[in-house]
């Protein structure tokens, strides 16, 4: 094999190149890439999800994650309250500002997908996604023996 034909290196480009061209169609929105994540997560948990559980999901930093949450605040996409189980912890919840942008999102990452499986076949798409799966389970596996 070649190395230009190399999985690791055709890999990393193929996620740099689908990273990038997401992130093109959302920047007309005004919200960094990790505020975009965040809506998503939110709205998969139903509009709601303690601070905590979005640092983790993240995974960064809580100080990192106050300053997404803040920021994102500010814009209006979000509140953060106390949350009434337990006055430690803060439930940042969806606004209808936040929704209407993840609705707009979803349709970002729908027109990114379509066009990274455009003149793929159903079956080749749910090919691809088996392998592409197969791998992350590899390296994970790899990462846990090292």
């Amino acid at each position: 094999m070649q190395p230009g034909n190399a999985l690791g290196p055709l890999l990393g480009r193929g996620a740099h190149l689908v990273r990038a061209r997401l992130e093109a169609r959302l920047s007309q929105y005004e919200v960094t890439p990790a505020q975009t994540h965040v809506l998503l997560y939110l709205c998969r948990c139903g509009g709601q999800a303690l601070q905590g559980q979005v640092t983790e999901f993240l995974k960064v930093k809580p100080s990192t994650a106050n300053g997404i949450l803040d920021r994102m605040m500010d814009k209006g996409l979000i509140t953060r309250t106390v949350s009434g189980s337990d006055a430690r912890q803060r439930l940042i919840t969806l606004t209808g500002k936040g929704r209407e942008q993840q609705a707009l999102f979803e349709k970002g990452f729908q027109e990114s997908e379509a066009v990274l499986v455009r003149g793929f076949t159903p079956q080749e798409t749910e090919l691809f996604r088996n392998l592409l799966e197969r791998i992350i389970r590899n390296l994970e596996e790899d990462r846990t023996q090292c």
